[in-house]
């Protein structure tokens, strides 16, 4: 099945999944929308532990809305809690949504999500009380790269809360360069509250991408398998988050990398880590 931009494909396992025509890249290539979000992001981030204990609002922006499987999967996997959840996402299209509405049967992670989602793409923000679970969505339609640099932290009014997690999903490096620079990841870690304890997984192991989560001011740890990828990475504010840090031994192997020198504008290449930014790494309380 086909739509301008979009079709739905059958993945080797069975599960199906959208492709985007314009990329030319597979939501999920690999294990599928609800696998995948299951494993990189509920399970990694400790969603129904945390929320289990969480008194409050719990905030957690998710950055590539694209068809929502990982959304939605944060949703399912908490239906039965008694949470408050707000999702904040973000994405420059909404049609790949709009895609999987309508295909919701054949993709099958929407179940009892489909009013919301509905109001959602009609109104940008819709809310529902399901049992125990309490959920309110906004989405902002913006290129993310810019709505970051232009939102000022220290402005309050009218900027979403800060995060507990988030869910971050754009396209590779590669692909999408503007999503994987240094000045983006700085400017994100600065709309972190430092009091509220927040973790951000993503499918990527590349010692590029940690270099630049450290230079960016986050902790960054070996995140779980999903799909082919036998490590993942997963990034935070707090130590208290992360399983497992990069260690010496890994900042040794990236110092010899020749694809560690973070992207610093929305230009991919590869290159060895500069002098200054070697120093820098070595300066980071992860490696005192």
């Amino acid at each position: 099945m086909s739509a301008p931009g979009y079709s739905l494909v059958t993945l080797a396992n069975g599960v199906r999944s959208v492709r985007s025509h314009a990329e030319a890249e597979t939501f999920h290539p690999v294990v599928g929308p609800v696998a995948e979000a299951e494993a990189l992001y509920v399970r990694q981030l400790r969603l129904r532990e945390r929320l289990a204990g969480h008194a409050g609002e719990f905030v957690i922006w998710d950055v590539g809305l694209g068809a929502a499987a990982n959304a939605l999967t944060v949703l399912h996997a908490t239906r039965d809690l008694p949470c408050r959840v707000r999702l904040i996402s973000f994405d420059h299209t909404l049609e790949p949504l709009r895609f999987a509405l309508q295909h919701g049967e054949e993709l099958g992670y929407f179940g009892g999500y489909e009013p919301l989602v509905t109001t959602l793409l009609a109104e940008g923000r819709a809310a529902q009380q399901d049992g125990r679970q309490c959920v309110a969505w906004d989405v902002c339609v913006a290129d993310f790269p810019t709505w970051l640099r232009r939102s000022e932290p220290r402005l309050t009014a009218g900027l979403p809360p800060a995060p507990h997690a988030i869910l971050f999903d754009a396209f590779s490096p590669a692909k999408n360069p503007a999503m994987w620079t240094l000045p983006l990841f700085t400017q994100l870690f600065r709309r972190l509250d430092p009091a509220r304890p927040c973790a951000m997984p993503t499918y990527s192991r590349a010692t590029l991408l940690r270099v630049t989560w450290l230079l960016a001011g986050f902790f960054v740890g070996v995140g779980h398998a999903t799909g082919e990828k036998e490590e993942t990475t997963l990034a935070a504010n707090t130590l208290d988050l992360l399983d497992e840090p990069l260690d010496r031994k890994w900042l040794e192997r990236a110092r010899r990398s020749t694809s560690a020198e973070p992207l610093h504008e929305a230009k991919y290449r590869q290159a060895p880590l500069a002098p200054e930014t070697w120093e820098r790494l070595q300066a980071h309380p992860q490696f005192a």
